[in-house]
């Protein structure tokens, strides 16, 4: 066999060995890094501008194209938050005029400039003899070709003379089918780490047979016009260079394409390593960044035991009537009646804030949130998820009143409850309405037994499996990630985490008196609805 052929056999095999390294380093690191909260945070940030937020993801791809940083993320960040349509548009959108601009830069402004990286390259020089005899249909194939970098594809176009609407029309159409598949990749790892309710083996398939239609498309058509590229290419070069000099510059192009590759792909590896032995701190770090603000937990709140009394009656009888055993509540029923509910955040609006005793402020806190979120969705019913309401209208909306004080979801629960009281368990009392959240309780909270009411409900959320489990025999301990997002508020309470947790858990505890640390995981967090038809055992 000829050295050439055994070469260019040896280049193919580490080039795919290298893509499938790569392929399966990127799923371990999606696996282990906290993309649930990034995509959180992500959604929440798209979501608070509205309209624009469609509008902001295309104005970032377009200066990421033009300033030559890939755009990878971006398009798997638009699957992941605006699914595939309008992922695709708005990535295609972005890209298109992006790849417009880079072209009118190089044509007109910055000519010289790319004229001189690009005169050395004789592969460019072939295409550029090939496109002005082709035109448009080099352009398209060069596009769904990996030949050239996408962003270095934009600016030496222009030196080409291909005209710019053919230009950009050609690049549009031939951009769609690895747009697709990278909006697609989105879409399936953002259903992975950020769904509203776990999916079903049915919908899980469906996914994944649609990502793997949709690559195996993407990659023969890719390889057809890779083929017919460097057909025409080649008939160029044989035409304007010496075949012997031409098929070693191709074979020592190809060698430095492989050498490249499988340093990518070792590197991929250590990143995956690393990631994997750090991803404790690496989720800590992300989630801190992200997540929750952190706050310093004091009393600031008089005991006050002589002040006045709310009367939190009315909500007594909305959550008996229409919260049932395990926190499931019947939003039907209750939209159907509302007269108590809205006379009950009538009673929490004119609460005299000023007078009221420390657990007075805090069982009208609780009180109002819950009762908040129950509104909240009742207004957008019916939903699937507190996350389909726009995010405009969620946890940031300044409506709800309470003492006369007009508050966001957040601001109550940041910047009223968690830095004004000392009491990590109010965690387990706040419920957002998802079934991943605690169960909400079919009574309100009370100053005169409050405390009483926090310490069961505390103990309630750590007899479910929904939301802790220590395994015994392994010593593996799986908390709901109330207690990653809010672990500060734990800790200025308790030791670690894990010994908060063992006061409401027999075995952690003696596992913590015998000095053995258990391995922590995170459950997954259901954002679906808290509602009747979601019911399942707890």
């Amino acid at each position: 066999m000829p050295a050439e052929t055994t070469a260019a056999k040896i280049n193919q095999y580490v080039r795919w060995g290298s893509i499938a390294v790569v392929v399966a380093s990127l799923l371990v690191i999606i696996r282990t890094l906290p993309f649930d909260v990034v995509t959180s945070a992500m959604n929440e940030w798209i979501g608070s501008l509205g309209w624009w937020g469609p509008v902001v993801l295309v104005l970032l791809y377009i200066i990421a194209t033009v300033l030559f940083v890939p755009g990878t993320i971006l398009t798997l960040a638009a699957g992941a938050i605006f699914g595939l349509l309008v992922g695709t548009i708005v990535v295609s959108i972005g890209s298109t005029i992006g790849a417009a601009l880079a072209f009118l830069i190089s044509r007109y402004v910055a000519r010289e400039r790319v004229a001189e990286l690009a005169k050395d390259n004789r592969r460019f020089a072939a295409i550029d003899r090939a496109i002005e005899e082709g035109g448009w249909k080099i352009v398209g194939l060069l596009r769904l070709s990996p030949a050239l970098p996408f962003n270095l594809q934009n600016y030496l176009y222009g030196l080409t003379p291909i005209r710019f609407w053919p230009y950009v029309l050609t690049s549009w159409i031939a951009m769609l089918p690895a747009t697709f598949l990278y909006v697609y990749l989105g879409h399936v790892t953002g259903a992975a780490v950020g769904a509203d309710r776990e999916r079903t083996t049915a919908e899980w398939a469906m996914l994944a047979v649609g990502l793997l239609a949709t690559i195996a498309v993407t990659v023969y058509v890719t390889r057809l016009a890779s083929r017919k590229l460097d057909e025409q290419v080649d008939q160029d070069q044989r035409e304007n260079a010496d075949t012997s000099k031409q098929s070693g510059s191709v074979a020592a192009s190809n060698a430095r394409r492989t050498v490249l590759l499988a340093t990518i792909a070792v590197s991929m590896v250590l990143l995956a390593v690393y990631v994997s032995m750090n991803s404790g701190d690496i989720e800590s770090t992300v989630t801190r960044w992200l997540g929750p603000p952190a706050v310093d937990a004091t009393e600031t709140h008089s005991p006050n035991p002589s002040g006045p009394n709310i009367d939190h009656s009315l909500l007594d009888e909305v959550l008996a009537t229409h919260v049932q055993e395990g926190g499931w509540v019947n939003y039907e029923a209750l939209r159907d009646n509302t007269d108590k509910l809205d006379r009950y955040l009538d009673v929490v609006a004119s609460a005299p804030w000023d007078a009221l005793s420390r657990d007075e402020k805090l069982a009208l806190l609780l009180n109002g949130y819950n009762a908040s979120t129950l509104k909240l969705i009742l207004d957008h019913y019916p939903v699937d998820s507190i996350k389909d309401i726009p995010a405009t209208d969620r946890w940031d909306a300044v409506r709800w009143n309470i003492g006369g004080n007009i508050w966001s979801l957040n601001q109550i629960e940041h910047e009223q409850i968690r830095p004004n009281f000392k009491e990590p368990r109010i965690h387990f009392a706040l419920v957002c309405a998802a079934v991943g959240c605690p169960p909400l309780r079919s009574e309100a909270y009370h100053p005169d037994r409050l405390n009483e009411q926090l310490e069961d409900q505390t103990r309630i959320v750590h007899d479910h499996a929904t939301w802790f489990e220590h395994l015994a025999g392994s010593n593996e301990l799986r908390l709901t990630k109330l207690y990653d997002w809010y672990a500060g508020d734990f800790l200025q309470s308790a030791e670690s985490l894990p010994h908060f947790a063992a006061t409401y858990s027999q075995s952690l505890r003696q596992a913590n008196d015998s000095e053995q640390d258990p391995t922590v995981e995170w459950l997954p967090y259901d954002w679906s609805l808290n509602s009747h038809p979601n019911c399942r055992p707890r």
